[in-house]
Formats: C-alpha cells, sequence, structure tokens
C-alpha cells in the first residue's frame, strides 16, 4: 500500500465524477478554456440537466451589484453628506501644514506666495477635481475603489491574477462580462494577449499593484502623525514656552487614545462626525473670505496660471523644492477612491465638487492674503491667519479656541479615514493571496468593508508613536507624506492608462492627452518629494520596502505551494483501485476535507488514509476560493460536483467569496452547505416530466444521517521547504522568512473559523 501511494500521489491526471463529461474536463488546459468560452454563445436552456460537471447553467451568478444602479436624488444627497465626515477628513486638513512645507527653509516674497498659491490653486483642479472626480472614480469595481479594485478589473479581463486557481466557470459571474466591443477591440485583444503571455508583465502588474498598496499603508501611517501633529501644534500660539516635546508627547497620547478605539468600529465615527467635518469646511472657507477681505484682495491674480510660470522663471530650483510642499494639499485624494464603496460616484462628486473643492480654495486665498502681509508667519500661517477677535456686526467673539478645538476633532477624523482605508486594504491583500493571514473583525453589518484587524492596528500605533516622537514636527514628516502620496498617484494613473487602453478602449489621443497633463505632472511632483529623501522622504520608502518585501515574498511562496498540489494531485485510477471503502473502514459521519485545489485529488488525502483507521462516510473536499471580484451572492457562493461514483459518497464543494465578502461561521457553513448538498442530489436525479426518484430519496436520508452523527474538519498541515536545488536566496526567503511570517500570523484552521473540538490534522512536506 505505501508504494501505491507514492507513485500516486505524483500522478497529474485531473479527478472526474462522470466517466463521459468530466473525462472532457480533465483534458482542458488554458487554451481549451477559450474554446470552451466561445462555445457558450448558446441561449439558456431552461429545463434542469445533470450538474455534476459543474454545469455552467448552474452556475451563472445573478444580480451583481453594478455601477449603473440608479439611485433617487435624496439617496444621493444624503450619501454625499456622510462621505463629508469618512472621505474627506483628510484632504481637509491639509491647510494645517502647506504653506508651512512649501516655504520651509524660507521666507516668501508676495510674488512667490502669490505663484506658490497658483500652484496650490491648479493642483487641486487638475488632480482631486478633474483627474479623481471625474475620470478615476469611473474606474471602479463594480461600485469599489481603490488599488486592488484596478488591479481586480484587470484580472478579469485578463489572465494576470494573483489567483493561481482561476476556472472556466468563474467566468460565469455578471462582474467577469467584457465592455461591448467597439472598433479599439483590436488593440485591446493585442494587448491583453501580451499581458497574459509575458511572465514578467504579470509580475510587473502584481508588483505595481502592491506597491500601490504599501504606499497607501505608509499614508495609513503619516496621516495620523502629520494630522494630530499639526491641529496640537496650534497650542504654542497662546503659550509659546511650550516646547516641541510637549506637543510631541500630547500628540502621541491623543494617537493612543485613537487606537485605542479602533475595535469599536468606524460605521459610527465617520457618519456621526459628518456634520463636525461639514463645520470645520464651513469655518476655513468663511475665515478664508475673512482674511482675504481683510489683509490682500489681489492675491486673487493667482487664478491667471501665467503665475505659475512666472513663479518658476525667478528661481526654478527653489520652486521646483517648493512643489515638495505644494502636494500635500492633495493629501486624502486617494480616500476619495479608497472610499468609494461606502458610496455612489455621483455622491462623491457632488460633495467635492459643491463643498470641499470651494471651501479649501478659500481657506488657501485667505492664508496667503494673511501671508501678503505678514509673511514671516509662514511656518505657522494657519494659526496665525486665524482671526483672534471675528467683528459681526456690533459685537466680537474669539474664535480662536473653538476653532483649535475643532481642528484637533478634525485631525482625528481624518485619521480615523486612512486607518480605516488601512483595515480595508490589508483585508482585500490577505482575500488575494498577498498578506499573512491576520484577524478580521466586521464592524459593521451594513458594510462588509468596514473592519478592524488587531494585529494591523497595533503596528499602525507603534509606528505612529514612534514617528511623532522622533519627528517631533511637521516638517520631516510632511517631506515623507509627500512622497506617499504621489506615489500612490502614479500607481492609479498607471493602472488606468492600462484601463483605458483594455477594457474602456478609449481613443490613444485621449489616453497620450491624460499620460501628458497628468502622469507628466505626477513625475514632476515626486522628483521634488525625492529631494528631500534625507530629511524624512526615505520614511514611506522604507515602510513600503519593507511591507512590499513581506507581501511578495508571502505571495510567491503561495503561489508555488498551489502550484506543487497541482502538481501533485492523485489520479482516478488510484481513487477506484481502493473500491467504496476507500481501503480502509467507514464510520458514520461527515469528513470536510479542506484543499486549495478546485479540480482533482489533494496529495494529501492519501496521507489520511495511510494515518488514519478510519474515513467518514460521507467524505467532502472543500475549496475556499478568492475571486477577484467585490462580492459574491449568498445564492451563488456554493458550486457542487460528485468525486467518483455515487456509492463512494464522495463530493467536491468551492465555496466562492469576493474580496470584501464576509466569511462565514463554521455553523451557518455547515447548514448552508447541507442545504446546498441535497438540493444538488435533488437536482442531479431530476427527471424530465418533473418528478425525483427514491435513489436521491434515500441518498438524501444517508446523509442526513451521517451528518446526524457529527462533522470532523480534516486539514493537512503542511510545511513549506525550498527543493534541494534551490539556490541560496531561495532557501532563505521559503525557510526562515516565510516559515517565520506563517508561525507568527494567523493559522490556517482559525482562518477558517473551524473549531479545535473537531480539528484533525496530518502533516505533509511541500518542496518547492
Amino acid at each position: 500500500m505505501g508504494e501505491e501511494v507514492v507513485e500516486a500521489v505524483v500522478l497529474k491526471i485531473v479527478m472526474v465524477n462522470d466517466e463521459k463529461e468530466n473525462t472532457m474536463r480533465e483534458r482542458e488546459s488554458e487554451e481549451g478554456v477559450k474554446e470552451e468560452m466561445g462555445k457558450e454563445q448558446q441561449p439558456i436552456r431552461t429545463h434542469l440537466n445533470r450538474i455534476d460537471s459543474l454545469d455552467k447553467e448552474a452556475n451563472r451568478v445573478s444580480g451583481m451589484p453594478t455601477t449603473s444602479k440608479v439611485l433617487s436624488m435624496a439617496v444621493v444627497m444624503q450619501l454625499a453628506f456622510q462621505s463629508i465626515g469618512v472621505v474627506y477628513g483628510d484632504i481637509g486638513t491639509s491647510p494645517l501644514y502647506v504653506f508651512a512645507s512649501t516655504f520651509a527653509d524660507r521666507v516668501p516674497s508676495n510674488d512667490d506666495i502669490v505663484g506658490a498659491l497658483s500652484v496650490i490653486i491648479y493642483s487641486l483642479t487638475l488632480f482631486p477635481l478633474i483627474k479623481y472626480v471625474f475620470i478615476v472614480l469611473w474606474a471602479n469595481d463594480n461600485g469599489d475603489g481603490g488599488t486592488f479594485a484596478m488591479y481586480s478589473l484587470i484580472s478579469r479581463h485578463s489572465k494576470v491574477s494573483a489567483i493561481p486557481n482561476q476556472q472556466a466557470e468563474d467566468m460565469e459571474l455578471s462582474a467577469y462580462k467584457l465592455k461591448i466591443p467597439n472598433k479599439h477591440l483590436k488593440r485591446a485583444e493585442k494587448i491583453k494577449k501580451a499581458l497574459e503571455k509575458s511572465n514578467w508583465a504579470k509580475t510587473g502588474l502584481l508588483s505595481l499593484a502592491l506597491l500601490g498598496t504599501c504606499m497607501v499603508i505608509g499614508d495609513g501611517i503619516l496621516t495620523p502623525c502629520i494630522s494630530v501633529l499639526s491641529a496640537v501644534d496650534g497650542v504654542r500660539k497662546i503659550d509659546a514656552g511650550l516646547s516641541k516635546d510637549v506637543v510631541a508627547m500630547i500628540s502621541v497620547a491623543i494617537l493612543v487614545a485613537l487606537f485605542a478605539i479602533q475595535r469599536f468600529g468606524t460605521d459610527k465615527v465617520g457618519y456621526t462626525f459628518a456634520p463636525l467635518i461639514l463645520i470645520w469646511y464651513l469655518f476655513i472657507g468663511t475665515i478664508g473670505i475673512f482674511n482675504f477681505i481683510q489683509h490682500d484682495s489681489t492675491v486673487l491674480k493667482a487664478f491667471n496660471p501665467m503665475y505659475i510660470i512666472s513663479y518658476f522663471k525667478r528661481d526654478p530650483k527653489e520652486a521646483w523644492i517648493s512643489l515638495g510642499g505644494v502636494v500635500l494639499c492633495m493629501t486624502g485624494t486617494e480616500a476619495m477612491f479608497a472610499d468609494l464603496g461606502h458610496f455612489s460616484v455621483r455622491s462623491i462628486q457632488i460633495a467635492f465638487a459643491g463643498l470641499i473643492y470651494p471651501c479649501l480654495v478659500c481657506a488657501y486665498v485667505g492664508q496667503a492674503a494673511y501671508l501678503s502681509n505678514v509673511p514671516t508667519d509662514v511656518s505657522d500661517a494657519f494659526y496665525k491667519s486665524t482671526p483672534g477677535i471675528l467683528f459681526v456686526a456690533s459685537f466680537s467673539e474669539s474664535v480662536y479656541w473653538p476653532m483649535f478645538a475643532v481642528a484637533v476633532l478634525a485631525s482625528i477624523i481624518a485619521s480615523q479615514a486612512m486607518i480605516s482605508a488601512t483595515f480595508a486594504i490589508v483585508k482585500q491583500s490577505v482575500a488575494l493571496g498577498c498578506f499573512p493571514r491576520v484577524r478580521v473583525i466586521h464592524t459593521s453589518h451594513k458594510h462588509e468593508g468596514q473592519v478592524y484587524i488587531p494585529e494591523i492596528n497595533f503596528l499602525l500605533m507603534f509606528a505612529c508613536v514612534m514617528v511623532t516622537a522622533s519627528f517631533k514636527e511637521t516638517t520631516n514628516i510632511g517631506n515623507a507624506y509627500g512622497i506617499a502620496v504621489v506615489a500612490v498617484m502614479i500607481v492609479t494613473s498607471s493602472l488606468l492608462v492600462l484601463i483605458m487602453l483594455m477594457i474602456w478602449q478609449t481613443s490613444l489621443i485621449l489616453v497620450a492627452l491624460f499620460v501628458l497633463v497628468f502622469l507628466s505632472f505626477e513625475l514632476l511632483y515626486f522628483s521634488s518629494v525625492l529631494y528631500k529623501f534625507s530629511k524624512g522622504g526615505y520614511l514611506p520608502l522604507s515602510f513600503a520596502a519593507v511591507l512590499f518585501f513581506v507581501m511578495y515574498v508571502w505571495h510567491y511562496v503561495q503561489s508555488r505551494r498551489h502550484a506543487f498540489e497541482v502538481e501533485q494531485k492523485v489520479s482516478t485510477q488510484y481513487l477506484h483501485s481502493l473500491g467504496s471503502n476507500l481501503g480502509i473502514s467507514r464510520v458514520p459521519g461527515v469528513g470536510l476535507l479542506y484543499t486549495e485545489l478546485t479540480q482533482g485529488i489533494p496529495a494529501i488525502f492519501p496521507h489520511f488514509l495511510t494515518n488514519l483507521p478510519a474515513i467518514h462516510s460521507v467524505l467532502i473536499f472543500v475549496s475556499v476560493k478568492y475571486l477577484p471580484v467585490n462580492k459574491v451572492q449568498a445564492d451563488e457562493r456554493f458550486l457542487l460536483r460528485r468525486v467518483g461514483p455515487k456509492d463512494y459518497k464522495m463530493y467536491r464543494c468551492i465555496v466562492r467569496y469576493g474580496y470584501r465578502d464576509r466569511r462565514i461561521g463554521n455553523e451557518e457553513f455547515e447548514h448552508l452547505l447541507m442545504e446546498h448538498l441535497e438540493s444538488f442530489i435533488q437536482m442531479e436525479n431530476w427527471k424530465e416530466d418533473g418528478t425525483g426518484n427514491g435513489e436521491a430519496e434515500e441518498e438524501i436520508r444517508f446523509l442526513e444521517s451521517s451528518w446526524t452523527s457529527g462533522v470532523v474538519y480534516l486539514l493537512g498541515h503542511s510545511e513549506v521547504k525550498a527543493s534541494e536545488d534551490s539556490g541560496m536566496l531561495k532557501r532563505v526567503v521559503v525557510n526562515y522568512v516565510y516559515d517565520f511570517l506563517r508561525r507568527n500570523f494567523r493559522q490556517g484552521f482559525v482562518d477558517l473559523q473551524i473549531p479545535n473540538k473537531n480539528l484533525l490534522q496530518v502533516g505533509m512536506n511541500y518542496y518547492i
């Protein structure tokens, strides 16, 4: 028996259940899938057929959410109001530090102030307003935004996904449907084929998505630091004797409290504080108008773009260096796209164009008007330009302390938005196999994307405290912040260009115009922030390098591990040679054997037969599979087939999730699996005249009886090792780095929510 097991494990023949239909499926290669999809242009049959081969008519997903969903104007306006508290806290706190970072090492002249204001105005207009609000928001994944959403959108239109277990059935999801072809279809097909054929292109695309993800996480570290520190620093206007150390310690205390309340969730925080952020924007807009009227109305000439040219002509190097500070006026822009899943495109557009953009422009114009008279206050332009006494009609009222309180609260909410976005993007990364397993706690029953991750929360808090305590001022943190902001924008633009060419099938002229106007200027900004690499700019790049290494190592080993399982899967002949009893005693009960394979029998199966004295009377191979879509409908989550002849009582269940879906708990999973399995057996034995037969009823009774006897989860406890012929680098990465990550992060059976009392594991070594 031992020799038979060893020989059987290395065979590569796919397991089938129906001798005719599934033998054809065994022979399908990736090229065969294309042919199969070509044949699917047939009307869907209305009568019930056998689905033991995952018949496609039984696997079509209906009712997927799409961006074409029509919302009433009342709902859109309500979402627009709610988005103010969730999305726009970050970009709203930028006036706290933009001018201070733009002129960090010098006192500007009046012409420099007007020139910098002109650059700020047109940066806000060009990037957040035109690029993101009117272009990027439409590159969403069925209503979800962010770097990974764009990557999943591309993955569905070409076989470049990080998930190595794609099936033809997955293409039946309505979210996979391609755009209606137009005259640019040939170009799109050429790009698609080039991506699919080139391993370098696939790796580069994945690396680009991972880089954007790492920079967003870096943004989640730096946003709380610079926002809270900038707001708290305002107290020094009242007491100039306070040292930077005291301000830093107060900021650290606020940050610790901020991360301590994360476990309560972000749903209520965002919606509750929408009125506060609205007040904040009205504050900065009103005070901007007041300063403009009170100090220097001539700064309005900054709306003439010729002052940008004059600004760069006077001192090109200093103007170029100052771009590193100007770019901070766009912080939080990516949040509009990343948090799109909680709102709608139209609501985000209305909120930004109708409130956020005008108030920000007024705030910067007001600060510039104040600095025209008092340029020496540029290091604390926001608080110094806040009037100590605001004259209204016949009475006066101090607005400084209310402004200070609102500023601190607004900075906390801004931090909350980026922390929540970090949690969401880490969850997406875990689902797509690009991040070690972590504990994901859903904090909202309404929004699957709102989650809390304790491990990530602690790491973020530790990093924020260390950065704040070390830098103690916003200038150097601003230098670091700028790199994170621009890097994410460049990644988004790069992925958007590919979407325009391959999915939207946009005219080359428009694509070239987009690259010329947006991507070229973003590269200019990036060159400026890199100039300050030694003054804090190294920080986000260091964070990104560490995160990228961890994510890439995890993805690489997971992909190779899956490839090993595919290579070592067991043959049909081996299963038939065992007989219906599988060569050992079968006892009442249901065994759920988890495997990453969606076709064939995993190599761990013979190990269970060899090491266990008996196996359960009903055996189900369960594959949990994440797809590059945001959601999979509950009624389409399970795909079922029979494994082997009917008297074997063996089945396969593929459980499909989107990257935003909540994982089903074990009790609910068992209940749903039982329901779907009974339906599968009934449909399999359904007759043409609409009646069932006694064979199906008997099998269902046997299934229920086995289920009553108990359910046991069978897992392979795998040890991944580098093969003997591997190089030194691969040995270090696999045997030490990956092993360290695997041991110190969440274990697989915990992630699957399997109770320990029902768990049975058998060890196996994987050599990659």
